[in-house]
């Protein structure tokens, strides 16, 4: 894919690149305070490392970080990782149209980079899958070039996070800025009523079980979401709020 001269020498790699500084730093210091909250919550430094390289997923990476500091139930870690991450079935279920064409090992590498902030402008600049070999080719390089840049500076802030661990106090509130990132996903994905009444429901039932121990308030706020919008989708206000 990334060995691909194809792709990188494509226009539109450098234009996946330069949409991805845009947001640069918001991953950036997102990526910082994941790395210092592994290590300041007991991770220990090689371990983060490999959590980090292996896992790259913010959200899922501060779901568990606290879990297994506590010493939660291997499956307690597993479903929060999974339900916090299961948003990227359905960014696979949208963009299967547009990289089918591709060889296996191409769509799992690239499924592997695919991060909420590369979804987002990818859909954004091609809201339409291409159906000749050129907008295909054009739509790739643009994704790789998206998703190498974000990875490469989630990557790099994290070790530093993690080796500067020491040095770095939680009170800075770097990771504010990784919020603000997902606020803004949250509103550039949020285009109809049904969606806007999901995030609702999820903020307030996140809220309403914040007591619940081990994060379990992330579940009860998936959970209740979905079973809101599969109600309201048999309504006939929800059949028109999809839309």
């Amino acid at each position: 894919m990334f060995f691909d001269p194809a792709n990188y020498r494509h226009p539109a790699f450098r234009a996946g690149m330069l949409d991805t500084l845009k947001v640069s730093p918001g991953i950036w210091a997102w990526g910082l305070m994941t790395g210092v909250a592994m290590v300041q919550a007991g991770l220990g430094t090689e371990v983060s490392i490999w959590m980090t390289l292996l896992v790259y997923g913010g959200s899922a990476q501060l779901a568990a970080t606290p879990l297994l500091a506590a010493g939660a139930p291997v499956w307690v870690v597993l479903a929060t990782a999974f339900c916090v991450n299961l948003r990227f079935a359905v960014f696979s279920l949208h963009m299967r149209g547009y990289l089918m064409a591709w060889p296996r090992w191409q769509r799992m590498s690239i499924g592997y980079l695919v991060a909420d902030l590369n979804y987002v402008q990818f859909v954004q600049r091609y809201p339409e899958p291409a159906r000749d070999a050129a907008g295909q080719r054009n739509e790739m390089a643009y994704l790789c070039g998206n998703c190498f840049l974000s990875w490469l500076g989630w990557q790099v802030a994290s070790l530093a996070g993690i080796f500067l661990a020491s040095q770095v106090p939680m009170q800075w509130g770097l990771g504010f800025a990784g919020v603000l990132a997902l606020v803004g996903i949250l509103c550039s994905l949020t285009q109809t009523r049904l969606r806007a009444v999901s995030l609702v429901v999820s903020g307030a039932a996140a809220v309403a079980a914040f007591a619940l121990p081990l994060r379990l308030n992330i579940l009860v706020a998936i959970a209740a979401a979905v079973a809101a919008c599969l109600l309201m989708e048999q309504t006939p206000w929800g059949k028109k709020a999809k839309a």
